[in-house]
């Protein structure tokens, strides 16, 4: 019941940015790819324009120097091989490959072979010009670019999903704090029924009808205590404690027995009383209470159910066995508001509760169930 604006905003804003940003990053991925193709073209273009550079030096040397002054350049290496690919100068730092005319690429450097005539630029087969370069600015402008779309992204997002959701939230907070108001006002009239039940129990004793009575104020209680829970849940911290298992499943056995008697159904027990287990009696209480009133609520007239508590191999095991109409989808049962029997009454939240509980605290269930046969709830509190 509690509706947190900033958790909602956040959560779908979340997943509105990972769909749009989809949608906006792949172009700007191919647009990444077209920009490095063009780079990579610029390099081929610059090397291509350098050996030309080169060629036109080699082509102005005077035979009659004595000294030729191969070009050097800062931004560019260069080389020459023979016919075997021997070294006959060399500004390199690297060991080219491939020495197949054209354009090639290793690591980050980028180097072309152009092949020369025989016998003419100083009996050298081959030159090679090569240059260092890395795309590291476009992968920095596309990661940049990434990060600034998915932050304005969410951020829009998150604003207008909080603005959206806040008259939710103020809409939600009232109808939260109607259910506290009207949960308080049924609490008092309801002790008050119970009080006066016992009192007139004790001074005319029982009789059918207040039997019907009291079988009603506790199942009204029953559903009061799953509600007030609700209420409290993520607001009231439930204090753990050592509770002895069997005397506090008894108990409540003993609660549902007046219930169970509107229908002629019998409690059969076998519970072991000296187990002690460390949990939230609030919790507990729903576990148990939820489970006994559907066993009772779901039994046939005339029939048992059966009660067990025990431990085995170091671990507490707690069924509740009906004989009545059965489940026929148990995976629907612990949906809230989800009720098999329309003709049964509740609101469809007692099992859901159940579940969250269980989910909570680690508890295994075990359900198994038979249509026209019967239920069997089985927890096992490790």
């Amino acid at each position: 019941m509690i509706f947190n604006t900033q958790e909602f905003a956040k959560k779908y804003a979340l997943i509105y940015t990972a769909l749009l940003a989809v949608l906006l990053i792949v172009p700007l991925l191919v647009y990444v790819l077209l920009l490095l193709q063009i780079d990579e073209a610029k390099v081929k273009l610059s090397l291509k324009t350098q050996v030309r550079t080169v060629i036109n030096s080699m082509q102005r040397y005077d035979n009659n120097d004595k000294i030729y002054h191969f070009p050097r350049y800062k931004k560019y290496q260069s080389a020459l091989y023979d016919d075997k690919y021997r070294v006959l100068f060399s500004t390199l730092d690297f060991k080219p490959s491939s020495f197949t005319q054209g354009f090639h690429k290793q690591g980050s450097q980028y180097y072309y072979i152009y092949t020369l005539p025989p016998a003419y630029y100083f009996s050298a087969d081959y030159l090679l010009i090569s240059t260092e370069h890395t795309a590291n600015n476009i992968y920095f402008l596309a990661t940049i670019t990434m990060i600034a779309i998915v932050i304005t992204l969410f951020l829009f997002s998150f604003l207008l999903l909080r603005n959206f959701s806040a008259p939710f939230e103020k809409l939600n907070t009232q109808l939260d704090n109607f259910i506290k108001d009207s949960m308080h006002e049924i609490n008092t009239p309801l002790s008050i029924i119970n009080l006066n039940v016992d009192l007139f129990e004790n001074k005319h004793g029982n009789n059918k009808y207040l039997q019907r009575m009291k079988s009603a104020s506790k199942t009204l209680a029953t559903i009061y205590d799953d509600m007030n829970y609700l209420v409290k849940q993520g607001r009231v911290k439930h204090t753990v404690q050592n509770i002895f298992m069997g005397e506090f499943i008894q108990n409540r056995v003993d609660y549902f027995k007046e219930i169970a008697n509107l229908k002629d159904i019998t409690f059969k027990t076998d519970i072991t009383i000296p187990l002690e287990y460390t949990f939230s009696k609030t919790k507990l209480q729903r576990i148990v209470d939820n489970t006994l009133s559907n066993a009772i609520k779901y039994s046939l007239s005339g029939s048992r159910v059966e009660v067990l508590l025990y431990r085995e191999k170091g671990k507490i095991i707690f069924t509740v066995k009906d004989y009545g109409v059965g489940i026929k989808d148990i995976d629907k049962i612990f949906s809230r508001y989800y009720r098999e029997n329309e003709t049964k009454g509740g609101f469809g939240i007692g099992l859901n509760i159940v579940k969250q509980i269980i989910d909570e605290e680690n508890i295994l269930l075990n359900v198994l169930s038979k249509v026209d046969e019967g239920t069997t709830f089985q927890y096992t509190f490790s």
